[in-house]
């Protein structure tokens, strides 16, 4: 099969690209993608969540595992990914924020040209469909519908009233002209309509209503396993489906969108990345390319939880259990209640210092007891908070555990390796519980779980390395820039080959301040006018 453009992967950045690649009818497009449609019930319906992210069993979900973290007493990390059109952005948490405008002006200072806040920020406006509408930072009529909570619970408010009474300031828009403060995260949700409600992942926003396109070609259930080159050329994808293995052959351009983790592993297993890496599994190098798998940076989360006499929340119990049928029956007539939420309801981005630039901590505060990515569930009802270091100085790598192209990759975050990242996120957690103690939550909190008690810094760090993990915000292991461990160039295009580009939260530099779902999406939409451009 020829096409013009090959992409491998349909997740938030695949998806987005074949959509607005395939709006030219001229161009013919292919988008390989492993999962399914990303259409079930459990992806549509925000609640739903709870069975797709603990990946037991992995529905929708990768469900990968790190390597022994010796920052985190020698665990294994869990690294859930999505594996469906619409990638992660199908059993993610909705919550729509871009970062601060200062992490795109760091991009443009080290050398990607192009990618400043100003040069952005026309391509965040155009993916956005805002219920506010448009104004001088928003879009109003992108495909990506962006909301407000249908029926947020009264604790969210509470928490944000608790945050008040912490003298931190309330924040109505954390993509407006500032970032810092607390409220009510907008999210990536239908609002009016058949679909209100509903999930809005990148494959509802771009691609389903693209999907009877002649010119659009989508192929689920198929795994990409190689890079087909002629030289130093890229000529096609290979993938398997079913038992079966075929070409697709790309025309203009080789377009890969497998994220921080599936980008790194599809170059390496092609033959393009560090000699040393690619002689250990005995694969032939393509391209020697030092920087492929390396730069990994992700968000530790760290979670303090409390039970609660309170069943107005997600829980276990009978006592709330009439409520959630209720809620259950509301969402499929109308689409609002507690099956709309996205669980993390309120959250904050503090600054640990007043006399820094940008906020270094953000806050995710859930209606549910969150223990363990929703693995380990308690009985009863309760709530919990996440605090995590937004811009970790800790680097890590991706690799490949076995030269099968079906095996896992290597990840290896190396969480806490740099002790900056241990002090800030001791110091988020104790800004965090003075929150979560406020008068404001006090008719919500029973008993404190785990941390009961705790008061020291050596007890309260040894809690952060026995249960502290991703917020699953891997980025930066296909870093774009201008130096010798870029492995793309400010167009994205891969260093020293031809018609081959990388577009995913891969290519990020450095960490932005906050979730990676709308900046990702926002490359997707800049790569689709530079390959345009280049055609």
């Amino acid at each position: 099969m020829d096409f013009d453009y090959v992409i491998a992967g349909g997740g938030s950045a695949g998806c987005s690209l074949a959509a607005r690649l395939s709006e030219d009818p001229s161009k013919t497009v292919c988008l390989i993608e492993a999962g399914g449609e990303g259409r079930n019930l459990l992806i549509r319906a925000p609640a739903g969540i709870i069975a797709l992210l603990p990946g037991r069993p992995k529905i929708n979900n990768w469900g990968l595992q790190t390597v022994p973290q010796q920052g985190l007493g020698g665990r294994k990390g869990y690294q859930p990914r999505g594996k469906a059109l619409g990638g992660s952005s199908a059993i993610n948490a909705m919550l729509y924020t871009r970062g601060h405008r200062g992490d795109y002006n760091e991009w443009a200072g080290l050398g990607c040209r192009g990618w400043s806040w100003d040069e952005v920020l026309p391509y965040f406006q155009r993916a956005e469909g805002n219920q506010r509408g448009a104004d001088a930072l928003h879009g109003g009529d992108g495909p990506l519908r962006v909301g407000e909570q249908q029926e947020p619970r009264p604790i969210a408010r509470a928490f944000v009233e608790a945050c008040g009474e912490n003298q931190i300031r309330r924040n109505d828009d954390f993509n407006g002209p500032e970032q810092e403060g607390a409220g009510l995260y907008q999210v990536t949700q239908f609002w009016g309509g058949a679909k209100n409600g509903e999930r809005c992942s990148a494959a509802a926003a771009y691609l389903h209503p693209a999907m009877n396109r002649p010119n659009l070609t989508v192929i689920t259930g198929a795994h990409a396993t190689g890079i087909v080159l002629d030289g130093k050329r890229a000529t096609g994808v290979r993938y398997r489906k079913g038992n079966g293995e075929a070409v697709a052959n790309a025309r203009r351009e080789v377009i890969v969108c497998g994220g921080a983790f599936g980008s790194p592993q599809l170059l390496l297993l092609s033959g393009i990345g560090p000699a040393d890496e690619l002689a250990a599994q005995g694969i032939a190098v393509a391209h020697e390319l030092p920087g492929v798998g390396k730069n990994l940076q992700d968000h530790l989360d760290f979670i303090l939880a409390w039970r609660s006499k309170n069943a107005d929340m997600m829980g276990i119990g009978l006592r709330g259990l009439p409520g959630l049928l209720r809620h259950m029956l509301r969402w499929r007539r109308n689409g609002t209640g507690m099956i709309a939420t996205p669980y993390a309801e309120g959250g904050a981005f503090l600054k640990s210092d007043p006399a820094i630039e940008r906020p270094d901590l953000q806050l995710h505060f859930c209606i549910a007891i969150v223990d363990d990515h929703g693995r380990k569930l308690h009985l009863g009802y309760g709530f919990s908070c996440h605090v995590c270091v937004l811009r970790p100085h800790s680097r890590g790598e991706v690799g490949l555990s076995s030269p099968d192209p079906l095996a896992p990759p290597r990840i290896d975050p190396r969480f806490l390796s740099d002790g900056r990242d241990r002090d800030l996120l001791l110091k988020g957690a104790r800004m965090m519980r003075g929150i979560l103690e406020a008068p404001a939550l006090a008719k919500y909190r029973d008993k404190e779980i785990y941390t009961a008690g705790v008061s020291s810094d050596a007890e309260l760090m040894a809690h952060i390395r026995a249960r502290a993990d991703t917020i699953y915000h891997p980025v930066g292991t296909c870093k774009m820039g201008v130096d010798a461990m870029a492995v793309v160039d400010p167009e994205l295009k891969v260093r020293g080959l031809q018609g081959l580009r990388v577009v995913d939260a891969s290519v990020m530099p450095t960490l932005i301040g906050g979730n990676t779902n709308a900046p990702t999406i926002m490359i997707a939409e800049k790569a689709a006018d530079m390959t345009r451009a280049a055609a």
